[in-house]
């Protein structure tokens, strides 16, 4: 059997893609009934085929350099609309119900969207996962993923099965499997049967290299393999923090409608498009100084209880009413310093002053004027807000340009801030 076609990750993911159930169960036994997580030994997947994988398997996903186990990745799957302490006291909850047999993982929220996102089909790769056994690259998991997104399985000659998923081998399907040419890999195309030493093509091509010299990036990429390999990694989501005061114009109910519609509402008005229970949201934005090509992914949260040290070089701005409170959990609690190292944001009423610990932080801080909302309860889109696109544009020329200075570019992210 492939190795994708028991893999925990792609089989949960294929699962869910097809709305098929998945079942905690106390036996591998194809009549085990359903039983608690606290209590299951085995989850069982029953699409393609009744499938039962030990609870306790590890995954490919990677948390602190530890395989995170199947029970862990489909308790936060259970838990996904769950906030982030919630889950935690759920966690807690379940560790003391398995009584020492095992340990739920408690996932960052960082590590927590990444996954939720991967196994939802949003995105085919994450920083989290390694690739396959044997598929350095990522091809074949990225290949099987794709297929598992849409609620199908990659096929594997010899071990079709039929539509009843009891084993039986369809005889069409036995027909074209041998009917297929079989295709070699890279490996058996190149070297053959035996280990070819190809050593002298580099000096055949050498001559023609020196006359025909390759495009200056592409050479120096060529010579230099850090430079290869580090143009591989992933580029990190930039991080948005909001303020968790009460008093804020902008929360994460409304923000979004802000930062991406161009749109303020109040936070607590009939058309904030975000629920107030959500602890984090994303936003797509085309950052054309940094990237032509692609969209940055930036992650809005208000707190920094699960932050881990090497995110605090993904911040690029934060919100603020003012209130030093704020900053309490931060790396840097001082404001003065806290704003000397990121861009502050202050969102007020246009006309009125801003308080004064704003003013006293000078130009680190800036300031954005909104009109104030002329009607609190309607449902419909005040037309009369076309000033407020104008604010959104400054608010987002101020980041790109704060991180242009930082050194975010197209395919990396700074060190240190």
């Amino acid at each position: 059997m492939a190795p994708t076609d028991q893999d925990p990750l792609l089989l949960l993911r294929q699962s869910i893609a097809s709305g098929s159930a998945i079942m905690p169960t106390a036996s591998a036994d194809a009549a085990a009934p359903e039983v608690s997580l606290s209590q299951a030994t085995y989850l069982t997947f029953t699409s393609p085929t009744r499938i039962s994988l030990p609870i306790s398997t590890p995954t490919r996903f990677i948390s602190n350099d530890t395989p995170v186990d199947l029970r862990s990745i489909y308790f936060a799957w259970l838990n996904r609309e769950v906030a982030i302490p919630e889950y935690n006291s759920f966690a807690s909850q379940l560790n003391q119900d398995l009584g020492g047999k095992g340990q739920v993982h408690k996932f960052a929220y960082i590590e927590k969207l990444e996954l939720m996102t991967w196994l939802e089909g949003a995105s085919e790769d994450s920083e989290c996962i390694k690739p396959l056994a044997g598929d350095k690259d990522g091809s074949a998991s990225t290949a099987a993923a794709a297929l598992a997104s849409k609620g199908t399985t990659a096929p594997v000659a010899g071990s079709a099965l039929g539509r009843s998923g009891k084993g039986t081998l369809d005889p069409r399907l036995a027909s074209i499997y041998n009917s297929e040419r079989k295709m070699g890999d890279r490996n058996s195309v190149l070297r053959g049967i035996k280990p070819t030493d190809f050593s002298h093509v580099r000096k055949l091509a050498a001559s023609f290299m020196t006359k025909k010299p390759l495009h200056p990036s592409s050479s120096n990429v060529a010579s230099n393999p850090s430079i290869a390999s580090h143009q591989k990694q992933k580029r990190p989501d930039p991080i948005i923090l909001l303020s968790p005061s009460a008093s804020s114009l902008l929360r994460m109910s409304n923000i979004k409608s802000f930062l991406d519609g161009c749109q303020y509402v109040p936070p607590n008005s009939l058309t904030a498009t975000s629920s107030t229970t959500a602890n984090m949201l994303h936003i797509n934005r085309l950052m054309k100084d940094i990237d032509t090509n692609r969209p940055m992914r930036f992650i809005l949260v208000e707190g920094t209880e699960q932050f881990k040290p090497e995110y605090w070089n993904r911040v690029v701005a934060v919100f603020t009413t003012g209130q030093t409170w704020q900053f309490k959990n931060y790396k840097w609690s001082n404001p003065n310093e806290l704003f000397r190292h990121i861009p502050g944001i202050y969102v007020g009423w246009r006309g009125e002053q801003p308080p004064e610990s704003v003013r006293a932080w000078g130009h680190r801080v800036m300031n954005v004027a909104v009109d104030r909302w002329k009607n609190p309860g309607t449902t419909t889109v005040d037309s009369s807000r076309w000033r407020d696109r104008e604010a959104v544009e400054g608010v987002w020329k101020a980041i790109e340009s704060n991180m242009r200075a930082k050194g975010w570019k197209r395919d990396q992210a700074p060190s240190s801030i």
